[in-house]
């Protein structure tokens, strides 16, 4: 049975972000959690320390703060949809982001889109914005051909290190 996700969540940013990363909806692991990638599994958290040095983010304060120090905006493409699950391929009926809020109140400089279903649909809504855009393999757990090393070509010129 589907369920109907009237809300996912708020963007994540301020005036200062210069990148945008983009998945395409939370999980139900982070739909519980109220935040996004709240799955241990997922290798979002864990990948973004590893870029900028910094040690294990625990809360979902210490991660706002971490984002807001890297100048990091975070969003989804699909901010309503119809799901089973958390699968991608389980998005249905979905309603995008508005995107361009984001990008006009913070000096984006590159997107960045989790996975090949946000990418898919941000190239369908956002053609204007696919210049900045660039792809990347999804940290969820569900992705077997997940590349750090992509991660780190795209994201290290724009990351602060600590």
């Amino acid at each position: 049975m589907d369920s109907r996700e009237y809300m996912g969540f708020e963007p994540c940013f301020d005036c200062e972000s210069r990148i945008l990363i983009l998945g395409s909806f939370p999980s139900v692991i982070s739909r519980k959690a109220l935040f996004y990638y709240a799955n241990p599994l997922n290798r979002f958290w864990k990948t973004l320390e590893s870029l900028t040095g910094e040690p294990p983010l625990k809360s979902v304060a210490e991660k706002k703060a971490f984002l807001s120090r890297h100048r990091i905006a975070l969003w989804d493409v699909v901010t309503e949809c119809d799901i089973r699950g958390s699968l991608d391929s389980n998005i249905k009926n979905y309603v995008v982001a508005d995107i361009n809020a984001v990008t006009e109140a913070a000096k984006i400089e590159a997107i960045f889109l989790n996975g090949q279903t946000a990418y898919r649909i941000f190239k369908k809504h956002f053609p204007s914005l696919l210049p900045f855009a660039v792809s990347l393999p999804s940290t969820s757990p569900a992705n077997t051909r997940f590349d750090y090393a992509e991660w780190e070509k795209a994201l290290y010129p724009y990351l602060k290190r600590t």
